[in-house]
């Protein structure tokens, strides 16, 4: 049931609505107006109006794919480019793992017993932080880096990696300059 006046072609949803449905296809954004353009288009009388509902559900489905698709690929995939980026973070953060480490000793006389122990010690605006950033599984706890104090002057620290066992050939460990290795307690490879 279009309206028409006598004599004439049935009214149109205007310019206006199509507009509207097409902003629907704005990622994140785009849901609200889909919704808008659904309920327009649906309650509209006009001529044209379950197109603009369709757009707008199409823009809905096409935000849900879009953020689909970077959830897998960001969470679930294994032995993509994001395991890749994941690697570089992990090294990033070891690196800056064994500074707060080191500085703990200076603080504290000794190396931390664990991580939690050093983590507890930090600044809650620290950007350091203790967790493996290569480990992606849902809904359970953030796996810690390995980390283990040798004696009273050392400590092994690294990233597990995939297989979730130290010493490994998987696993990320920190990038010190060799200068510095003498200086600081940092164990690399198992004695």
């Amino acid at each position: 049931m279009q309206e028409t006046t006598a004599g004439s072609t049935p009214q149109r949803v205007g310019n206006f609505a199509y507009v509207i449905a097409g902003l629907s296809y704005v990622p994140l954004l785009g849901a609200l107006f889909g919704v808008i353009a659904i309920i327009w288009g649906l309650t509209s009388r006009k001529c044209g109006g379950k197109r603009v509902a369709a757009i707008g559900a199409g823009g809905i489905g096409f935000t849900l794919l879009v953020y689909g698709a970077l959830f897998y690929f960001g969470f679930i995939q294994r032995g993509g480019v994001y395991d890749e980026l994941r690697g570089k973070l992990a090294q990033t953060m070891l690196n800056s793992l064994v500074q707060s480490i080191e500085f703990y000793r200076v603080q504290h006389g000794s190396y931390p017993e664990s991580l939690k122990a050093l983590q507890a010690s930090m600044p809650e605006e620290s950007l350091t932080t203790v967790f493996d950033p290569t480990d992606v599984k849902l809904g359970g706890q953030p796996r810690y880096f390995f980390y283990e104090r040798v004696g009273a002057d050392h400590y092994y620290l690294r990233g597990v990696g995939k297989d979730g066992q130290p010493f490994t050939a998987d696993d990320i460990v920190p990038q010190i300059r060799p200068t510095a290795a003498g200086k600081i307690g940092l164990l690399l490879e198992r004695k």
